[in-house]
C-alpha cells in the first residue's frame, strides 16, 4: 500500500478485509492514509459498492481515494471471479487509482476457478500483489509482485524500512522455487480445497448448521448450536465469532 499512496489519499476495502481486521491498524500507520471500509455481504467488493466513495477528487479538504484492496479468496471464504476482478479493475483505473490483491489464498481460488494466477492478477488488471504461500504448505514467506515499474521502483526501501528484509532471506526464497515449478502450489490448494468438500458434505447431513456463505475455498464459515460446540472445545480447539453478549457460538 505504501507504493500505491501518499498520506492524503484513501485507502477503499471490505470492512472484513484483513488489513482492516487482523493487522492492529498497520495500513494506517504505514501509510498516513485514510481507511474507508466498506460493508459487503459476502466479503467481496463490487464495482456498485466502490462508487459511492469516489468523489472529492481534486478537492484539497478531502482524502483522495487512490486504492482498492481486496482479498482473494476473501476473508468470507468467497472467491473472486475473472470477471469480478476485470469489473473492479476498470472502474478503479477509470479514476486513475491502483488495485491491490491480497492472494495469500490465491492459489485456493485459481483452483476452485480452474484458472491461471496469470488470468486472475495481471490480466484482470491487478497492479500490485501480495503473493503468500505461507496458508499453502510453505513454511514462511510472502512476495510482493508489482505489475508496473513505477510500483516496483521503491519495494526494496519500503521492505527495509518495514524491517522485512531477512538476514537469511535466500532461506526464504528458494521456497519458491519448487513451490511454483512444481506445482506444488496447485496440489496442495486442490487438497485443502477438497478436504473443504468433504467436511461440508458431512456438515450438511445436519440441519441445525448453517452456512453462512457458500463453500468456495477450504474456509468453512457456518452457524452451529452451543451444545455442540461445547462439546467439540472438549477436545478441539477453533475460533468463533461469538461476541460478550451473545449465548450461541457462530
Amino acid at each position: 500500500m505504501q507504493a500505491l499512496t501518499s498520506s492524503f489519499h484513501s485507502i477503499i476495502y471490505a470492512s472484513t478485509a484483513h488489513i482492516y481486521v487482523d493487522e492492529c491498524g498497520a495500513p494506517a500507520r504505514m501509510t498516513g492514509c485514510t481507511v474507508t471500509p466498506v460493508d459487503t455481504p459476502d466479503g467481496k467488493l463490487t464495482p456498485e459498492l466502490i462508487r459511492p466513495h469516489l468523489h472529492n477528487f481534486g478537492v484539497c479538504h478531502h482524502p483522495q481515494p487512490k486504492a482498492v484492496y481486496i482479498s482473494q479468496v476473501s476473508e468470507l471464504g468467497t472467491v473472486y471471479t475473472v470477471e469480478e476482478v476485470k469489473a473492479i479493475a476498470d472502474l478503479v483505473h477509470e479514476y486513475g487509482m491502483y488495485l491491490h490483491m491480497d492472494g495469500a489464498r490465491l492459489a485456493n481460488a485459481c483452483v476452485y476457478l480452474d484458472c491461471s494466477m496469470r488470468e486472475l492478477t495481471v490480466d484482470a488488471g491487478v497492479d500490485i500483489l501480495s503473493f503468500g504461500g505461507t496458508k499453502n504448505g510453505m513454511m514462511m514467506g510472502e512476495a510482493v509482485i508489482a505489475f508496473h515499474s513505477e510500483l516496483a521502483e521503491n519495494l526494496p526501501y519500503f521492505r527495509k524500512q518495514s524491517a522485512q528484509l531477512a538476514s537469511k532471506q535466500r532461506y526464504l526464497s528458494i521456497q519458491s522455487l519448487p513451490y511454483l515449478e512444481k506445482e506444488v502450489w496447485y496440489e496442495n490448494a486442490r487438497n485443502a480445497n477438497e478436504k473443504a468438500k468433504e467436511i461440508v458434505a458431512v456438515l450438511e447431513k445436519y440441519p441445525e448448521i448453517n452456512f453462512t456463505q457458500k463453500p468456495e475455498s477450504n474456509q468453512l464459515f457456518f452457524t452451529m448450536p452451543c451444545e455442540a460446540a461445547k462439546e467439540l472445545e472438549k477436545e478441539y480447539f477453533f475460533i468463533t465469532g461469538m461476541k460478550p453478549s451473545q449465548k450461541c457460538v457462530w
